[in-house]
């Protein structure tokens, strides 16, 4: 249930900022932007938070500061890949969807950097809520 939650959140966020710049901003139909920001979150989610946010870093002989370093750590990295792998999907769904966009790549660049800034904020929401073990580690001292 708690992975449905943050499907859902993660759709609403990327479906607001797509919205927002590719459908108010650039005039891509709103039935493309829904579809892209579907698509987006599926892949995102798979890839972004479940295999590179949630997989790195999972050694548990670390101190206290460690573990803290390593969730900036983590954080930082899945970030970084959101935001490239945001930017790839929104590009490529562009030009197969889209006829003439010819600010695609500047649209897609913008949208990428607005989503990696709320995906800095859905991975702490991670943390705490969808991969408790993570949390729980960072936050009790070692023996």
């Amino acid at each position: 249930m708690n992975h449905l939650k943050a499907l859902i959140i993660k759709f609403v966020m990327i479906a607001v900022v797509l919205l927002v710049i590719l459908t108010l901003i650039y005039d891509v139909e709103f039935g493309d932007t829904l579809l892209i920001s579907a698509v987006l979150t599926l892949v995102a989610y798979a890839l972004g938070d479940l295999m590179i946010f949630r997989k790195t870093g999972d050694r548990d002989d670390r101190n206290r500061a460690d573990r803290d370093d390593d969730h900036t750590k983590r954080n930082a990295m899945a970030t970084v890949s959101d935001i490239v792998l945001s930017f790839l999907v929104i590009w490529l769904m562009g030009e197969v969807l889209l006829e003439e966009t010819p600010d695609l790549i500047q649209a897609s660049i913008i949208s990428a950097l607005v989503i990696g800034a709320g995906e800095w904020f859905f991975h702490k929401y991670l943390d705490k809520n969808v991969f408790p073990e993570k949390h729980n580690h960072a936050t009790h001292n070692n023996h």
